[in-house]
């Protein structure tokens, strides 16, 4: 389709725009399409412009916040109870519930918002895995009172440690009540977190989510560009959530080696586990916000318990 175009008008896009615009899209049709539309109408209007991975990157962002008809119709099905059943597993990394129906997954894989992966069943692309998070929080994302600190270092590098810091803040004032908020309560405390994340990192940097039924944790890797000495760089923040569970032994171990294979394949040296304690008989908020350091097959974990 996009050669087409080539043809067409004379404007190319190059090889990495295209394989950018397959694995953001999985071929979806009208995110195929929709997604061109935003690269040659609005954002490289002159033909004799060259559509890279950036363009196309930019793109993705002008499209989801658009919100068009069918996106909007998409995030309409969330609140069906079969949809919800379906999807809230996979939000929360957890197994679909043994009473779940053959035929409430085959619906929720017909409308085109979830697929078989490899890792499981999962949101069917990348657009939708962030839209999805998105419009569950959005309410909550707008409710969110945050203070305006700074979080850049002089020489434009994200102070992530000073976010999480905040978090743990946030956390302790008003987690209870935003909890009881939360759409999906399922995945409640990754919801949260990511709309707190999503409230800070928009518009400066990415955020990357693996999200799959039955992972038992959902990753999150956080991109963040800066410029030193003249050039463009890049940091990257892997952070892996888990939530303790009546019934569940302590996830920590089992975080720690998630964390450690996540980051071997990110090539990242560090990252940093959220443990959330929802049993009933949990400590108190107070008395269970703790960090530590763990070093685990040469990668260095920071944990924190929430």
């Amino acid at each position: 389709l996009y050669l087409q175009h080539t043809a067409d008008t004379g404007q190319v896009f190059d090889a990495e725009a295209l394989a950018r615009a397959y694995e953001l899209t999985g071929g979806q049709p009208w995110l195929v399409n929709a997604l061109a539309r935003q690269c040659v109408e609005v954002l490289a209007p002159d033909p004799g412009q060259t559509i890279t991975r950036a363009t196309v990157d930019a793109a993705k962002d002008l499209l989801i916040r658009r919100r068009d008809t069918h996106l909007d119709s998409l995030i309409d099905r969330l609140r069906e109870g079969r949809v919800r059943r379906v999807v809230a597993p996979i939000l929360a990394g957890d197994l679909l519930p043994l009473d779940l129906l053959d035929d409430d997954v085959a619906f929720v894989k017909d409308l085109g918002l979830v697929r078989a992966g490899a890792q499981g069943l999962e949101l069917a692309n990348p657009i939708y895995a962030e839209i999805v998070p998105r419009a569950l929080t959005q309410n909550l994302e707008d409710s969110l009172a945050l203070p305006s600190p700074n979080y850049l270092e002089p020489n434009g590098r994200l102070d992530f440690a000073k976010l999480l810091k905040d978090f743990r803040q946030f956390w302790l004032l008003g987690a209870e009540a935003f909890l009881a908020r939360a759409p999906y309560s399922e995945a409640a405390a990754q919801l949260v977190f990511m709309a707190f994340l999503h409230k800070i990192v928009n518009g400066g940097g990415t955020i990357e989510r693996e999200l799959a039924v039955g992972r038992g944790r959902v990753d999150l890797c956080v991109r963040w560009p800066f410029h030193e000495d003249g050039r463009r760089k890049l940091q990257s923040f892997a952070i892996e959530l888990k939530v303790w569970r009546d019934g569940a032994a302590n996830p920590l171990e089992g975080g720690i080696e998630q964390l450690t294979s996540y980051l071997e394949r990110l090539e990242l040296e560090t990252g940093t586990l959220l443990l959330f304690d929802a049993r009933k008989n949990a400590a108190s908020l107070p008395d269970r916000q703790k960090t530590k350091h763990r070093e685990h097959r040469g990668r260095r974990i920071e944990i924190w318990w929430f």
